[in-house]
This record gives C-alpha cells, structure tokens and sequence, in this order.
C-alpha cells in the first residue's frame, strides 16, 4: 500500500538563549524551581524582527537540503502553529512567499502543542489518496510573543523555534504505519489565548488586561496531559501492531519531564530510547516534535529502518501519536 515517508528534516532555532538565571532577574522564582517542576533550564527567544514564517523558513531550507530536492518540487505546505504571523494570511502563504515556491496549495493547522502531528496525519491522507507526491510539513512557534512576562507560572514554561520535514510517496515497508488523534473541546478553557479572536476582539481593555497571552490552570492541564500523552501513544502502538518494545526511539511532545517520565513507564519505554530536549528548548508548542525529530537525525540516534514514536497533547484539548518507519 501506499504510505508518506520522511526523506528530510530540518530545524532551526533563534540565536538569543534564555536562562533559568535570566528569569530570577526578572520574575519571583528560581532555577531549581523550574528544573524541578518542569525540568526546563534555558528557552530559545525570537528576535523582534523575527516571524513565525521566519523561523519556519529556516527549518524548511535546512529539510529541503536534506532531502535532496528541488524546491519546485514540492506540491504542498501545511504549517502547525497557533503563533501566526498574521491571522490572515496563513504564515504558510507567508512562507510560500518567502521561499519563492510556486502556486501550491498552502495552508495553517491550529492544534496547538499537537500541531505538528496533525499536519503529518493530514499530509498523509493527501499523499496517500494521490492529490499530493511531496509536501512540506512544519511545526513552528513565536510562543514567548504571546505569553505574560510577569507571570511566573507561565512565562518560564516556553520558547521559540520551528522544524521541518519533507514527506514524499513509498510503497515500501516504510513511513507513517499508524496515527491516532483526538479533541476534547470541553475542556479548551483550561488552556487558552482568550482575546484576539471573534469572541473577544482586540480593544484597550484585552491589552491591559494581558488577554493577548497564554492563560493556564497548570495542576488540571497536567492531569490531562498525563492521560492523553498515554492514550495517544498507547493507541499509536496498537495501531501498528506493535508494543513499546518494537520501538527504537520515542519523540514526547516536550512540555514537562514529569509528563515524558510517566508515558514512557505506561509505554514500557526506557528512558534512553527517548528524545529529551526540554531542557535545551522549553515547550516550543507545535514545534517541540519536528526540532527533536531533526536533532535525532542528525546525532545519529534516529537510524535507517528505526521505529520511531511520536506523541502529543495540547491546548484545545487535542491529542495525537504517530508510528513511523525511516
């Protein structure tokens, strides 16, 4: 049968680093209080001239390379973020702009930390229907752009960055084997940017009130989190006939250690045969995933023929894990 494969990655990351240092300069908290909580210890910041599409923009010249391709190519984009340059166009039209693509289909996917895995899944029912050969896949975000500096449960939770992968058609024993994805719309109040959209436009008030930011009730969103990181990887597995042993390397969407810990013991994973990067780059949202998937290429743990699990949870809420095949 006919199924996507990854052929190239790509990521990038903003030069300016913060610390857990940086933070107790400016915000009441501590870098043990962080590591501890989250196991965080610096973030990647955006520059202020610095878009989303800027970012993705890199990564996606880095994947391009690395897959040996000619950008013509490419027959589509799909982009996972929810920190678009603009809230029309898409920042994958910016992208396309920005790359000097030709006319394709380009278009968002707003699911939050599960951005990216929704994009996969989607690309890869367009190129296993036959209406796409080659597309181009990112999860990227501005998130320190939309959180409230001043608070301190929040704030130090994030960073900036993007990555990317080129996806084409196999007919080998290759390339996305299962998916499983899920929402739960009822519980979207626990995470969320309140103000900026239709239910509450942009006015004075939702400026000084910091609605423009990242709002979270952290101990419910974890609760959850740990549930539906589990069920998203557990039904991955199942879904490709396998069980954690089967598994050569394990991605976790990389929002806190304590979340990553307690999948990985529910999976039978071990530890060693899990991507951590959390402590180098914080929750970068959409983007945490394809920047780890990147890493792991090109440190050489992700090898030919490696199994590789993916799995996600995020604001809305929505869940998702991935089996593939390199």
């Amino acid at each position: 049968m006919k199924r996507a494969k990854i052929i190239g990655t790509g990521s990038y990351l903003p030069e300016r680093v913060l610390t857990n240092a940086d933070w107790e300069k400016m915000v009441e908290t501590s870098d043990e209080w962080i590591v501890a909580r989250t196991g965080i210890r610096e973030r990647h910041v955006a520059a202020p001239n610095q878009a989303t599409s800027d970012l993705v923009v890199e990564a996606a010249k880095n994947a391009i390379t690395d897959a040996n391709i000619d950008p013509g190519e490419i027959d589509m984009m799909i982009v996972g973020t929810i920190t678009p340059d603009t809230a029309y166009p898409s920042t994958a039209n910016w992208v396309q702009k920005k790359l000097g693509l030709r006319p394709i289909p380009s278009f968002d996917i707003s699911a939050a930390c599960s951005g990216f895995l929704y994009s996969l899944i989607t690309a890869n029912s367009f190129i296993v229907s036959g209406l796409a050969k080659k597309i181009l896949v990112a999860g990227a975000e501005c998130m320190t752009k939309v959180m409230n500096w001043e608070d301190r449960n929040t704030a130090v939770l994030f960073g900036d960055g993007a990555g990317a992968v080129v996806l084409t058609d196999t007919i080998e024993e290759k390339g996305i084997l299962s998916s499983y994805w899920g929402a739960d719309g009822n519980l979207g109040e626990l995470l969320m940017q309140p103000a900026g959209g239709s239910a509450m436009p942009a006015s004075l008030e939702t400026v000084q009130k910091k609605l423009h930011t990242v709002q979270m009730k952290g101990n419910e969103v974890f609760k959850h989190a740990v549930l539906r990181m589990q069920e998203a990887a557990m039904k991955a597995l199942e879904g490709a006939g396998m069980s954690g042993s089967d598994i050569d390397i394990y991605i976790p969407h990389q929002a806190n250690i304590r979340i990553i810990e307690a999948t990985i013991k529910r999976a039978k994973i071990p530890l060693e045969k899990t991507i951590v990067n959390i402590d180098k780059i914080a929750n970068v949202s959409a983007g945490t995933i394809p920047i780890a998937l990147d890493q792991g290429r090109k440190d050489g743990r992700i090898k030919d023929g490696a199994n590789v699990l993916l799995s996600s949870f995020g604001a809305g809420f929505t869940w998702a894990g991935i089996v593939l095949r390199f």
